[in-house]
């Protein structure tokens, strides 16, 4: 599933199609959204954003199309009166005179008044976004020694959408490395300084996954990510079982944790 820096770009490309145009057209394949179809036609869509792994689309009549991709939901982006050549199943069509945002296959797609989200039961369970520019480090070590989740290894509290949002299976591996920290280890037993390494890598390895635009491509993860930037975000240990650690040269290993692949360097992690 891609996680909050590849949302954050789908958003981006999405807003940058349609974000102050009127729409033209609506289309849903759910019947109960079809009465949707004609309210939004002549509405102007004032925003695409993630909120972790939820895309939230929001028109200037009050309401806001909810979408979570989950494993195989896709959007893509084509000219006015196109559609992809996929056969995948189209689920939501939005046009404008110029453009069209099209999603596909995804299931768990919603209407909701805008100022209503925040009842939403996704919505509401999720942590602050990960990368919100709001959120600062000294939020996220309160966060970490908030009794709800002090008490839990990191290697399970980093993928729960509860405590962050937009946080996901290479961003887990990558930031528990990058503070030099087992995934067996809790919030409450970390010494001050490693609860603001792991408070700052939780902001800045997400951040630098999103801003370099680009992750490395391992296996699972769709090419429609990657990109050139010469210093886009690579991974360091994750998926890279057997290769030397970029730090001390020891073997990175894989290990199962909460039934998803981690990776480590044993001897950098404590």
């Amino acid at each position: 599933m891609p996680e909050g820096p590849e949302i954050r770009r789908a958003a981006d490309r999405l807003a940058e199609a349609v974000v102050g145009e009127r729409l033209v057209s609506a289309w849903f394949a759910f019947p109960g959204l079809k009465r949707f179809e004609k309210r939004l036609a002549g509405c102007v869509v004032e925003s695409i954003a993630p909120h972790g792994k939820a895309l939230l689309t929001r028109f200037d009549n009050g309401w806001t199309l909810y979408s979570h991709n989950q494993l195989y939901g896709v959007w893509r982006i084509t000219d006015a009166g196109q559609r992809s050549d996929t056969g995948r199943s189209l689920r939501v069509a939005l046009e404008t005179e110029r453009k069209a945002i099209l999603l596909y296959s995804a299931s768990d797609v919603a209407m909701w008044r805008t100022d209503e989200l925040h009842a939403h039961p996704f919505l509401s369970r999720l942590g602050p976004d990960v990368l919100d520019s709001t959120l600062d480090e000294a939020a996220v070590a309160a966060r970490l020694l908030d009794p709800r989740f002090a008490g839990r290894s990191l290697g399970g509290l980093l993928l729960d959408q509860g405590f962050l949002a937009g946080m996901g299976n290479y961003l887990r591996s990558e930031v528990l490395f990058a503070a030099r920290l087992l995934p067996q280890r809790r919030p409450r037993d970390l010494q001050a300084s490693e609860l603001a390494a792991l408070a700052r890598e939780l902001l800045s390895v997400p951040r630098h996954s999103y801003a370099t635009r680009g992750i490395e491509h391992a296996g699972g993860m769709r090419a429609d990510y990657l990109t050139d930037t010469p210093d886009a975000f690579r991974f360091l240990v994750f998926d890279r079982e057997g290769e030397p650690c970029p730090a001390c040269g020891t073997q990175i290993q894989r290990q199962q944790n909460g039934s998803r692949r981690l990776y480590l360097c044993p001897r950098c992690q404590r």
